[in-house]
């Protein structure tokens, strides 16, 4: 996924796309598009040895600005406003329905 990421230009050091090979140094700012949020990550420093996730904070630290958070909460408000969730578009027999009420209803005010 992370090198989809990077062919794809999501990943950046530095202002500049990477590649996934990249190697990764201490204080570094890498810059993240993930589900329409820029993280914005910088690495402190890199460990001897794999480490296990709770650990991977020591290494790192997260300059995401909080309203990059806050569109996300707009986007999923504005989004619900427009259709409710699970309606989808209409199917044939829906617009055929709808096409049969409107000649229905213009033929009765004739």
């Amino acid at each position: 996924m992370a090198a989809e990421a990077c062919k794809k230009g999501h990943v950046k050091m530095n202002d500049k796309n990477c590649k996934p090979s990249k190697e990764v140094y201490g204080s570094e700012l890498i810059f993240i598009r993930k589900n329409q949020i820029n993280y914005k990550i910088q690495v402190l420093d890199t460990p001897q040895s794999r480490v296990g996730a709770k650990l991977v904070d020591l290494y790192r630290k997260d300059l995401t600005p909080k309203e990059e958070f806050d569109k996300t909460e707009l986007l999923k408000y504005s989004k619900d406003y427009y259709r409710k969730k699970g309606t989808g578009r209409p199917t044939k027999k829906d617009r055929r329905d709808i096409e049969d009420y409107y000649d229905n209803a213009a033929s009765s005010e004739s």
